[in-house]
């Protein structure tokens, strides 16, 4: 596979992901930490890291709505419930296996 195809899969790829994220609104982002290490958030920090690296200029809050598909704060306030205890003891729990990008370990 040549690498132009490649970059064209994984771009399907994250494009396929954020889609998922936008229709699962009622998966909460502490839920993803706990299960999986990483969130939205993580993500928008990945996609923000990838255009300072292609020298491209993008805010976080522009990173968080390509993959919100709105600005996090209407997010937020449309879609995220107050985290239970036993959410935020997983994720102290968890720490140690968040995504570096997290800011979390």
């Amino acid at each position: 596979m040549n690498k132009d195809t490649e970059i064209k899969m994984q771009a399907a790829a994250f494009r396929g992901l954020v889609e998922h994220l936008q229709q699962r609104t009622d998966v909460q982002n502490i839920d993803l930490m706990n299960l999986a290490g990483f969130c939205r958030n993580c993500l928008a920090k990945w996609y923000l890291q990838a255009s300072k690296d292609l020298g491209e200029e993008m805010s976080y809050e522009e990173a968080c709505e390509v993959v919100y598909g709105m600005p996090y704060s209407e997010w937020k306030e449309k879609y995220q419930t107050p985290a239970t205890q036993e959410q935020l003891d997983t994720f102290e729990a968890t720490k140690p296996l968040h995504a570096k990008i997290s800011g979390h370990n």
